[in-house]
């Protein structure tokens, strides 16, 4: 009986000390929504988006388009940050719709620095833009999430969603160097 209580106890406390520094980890971690002046953390979060989602071949934009997003009234950036560094955040666009006066948003990107993932930061971004979006008069927010990047839907369906709605995305390129010019 003795030996079951020591692992026990032994359990409870790397528990305990699992549990303090999650909740260290997630007071550490600020959420903000960027602002004119903060054109280096939007390049920062740029970064992260890169690396998480892999893209190849990208072309980083001038500080001088980055700067007329960011204060773009219908353009919204949120980043965490952990002391000075950007590790996660998100970016979505405020979309008028003639059938509301209310606004909606719709989540352009979301991503989290890998070493970052798992400990509720997209949670918290996405809390953090439902609480901006609801104190401004929103009526909702939406995001797309490819079928089969399965880590976006669960990640989604793990968030407290109002529905989901199943569709299929059409787009038509405009830009004459993409590498899909002429495909029908």
């Amino acid at each position: 009986m003795r030996g079951v209580r020591h692992v026990f106890l032994h359990t409870l406390t790397l528990a305990v000390i699992l549990i303090t520094t999650l909740m260290k980890q997630h007071m550490d971690i600020e959420i903000r929504r960027l602002s004119r002046q903060d054109v280096d953390d939007f390049s920062a979060l740029i970064s992260v988006f890169e690396n998480v989602f892999e893209w190849e071949n990208f072309s980083f934009p001038s500080r001088e388009h980055l700067q007329r997003i960011i204060t773009n009234p219908n353009f919204i950036v949120l980043v965490a940050k952990t002391a000075s560094e950007v590790i996660g955040g998100l970016t979505a666009h405020t979309l008028c719709n003639y059938a509301s006066e209310k606004a909606s948003a719709y989540v352009y990107d979301l991503a989290v620095s890998t070493e970052f993932q798992r400990k509720g930061i997209g949670k918290r971004l996405m809390k953090t833009l439902n609480e901006y979006c609801s104190q401004i008069g929103f009526k909702e927010i939406f995001v797309q999430a490819e079928s089969d990047d399965y880590q976006a839907v669960n990640f989604y369906r793990r968030t407290p969603i109002s529905g989901e709605l199943q569709a299929t995305h059409f787009y038509y390129s405009l830009d004459q160097t993409d590498s899909d010019k002429g495909k029908n």
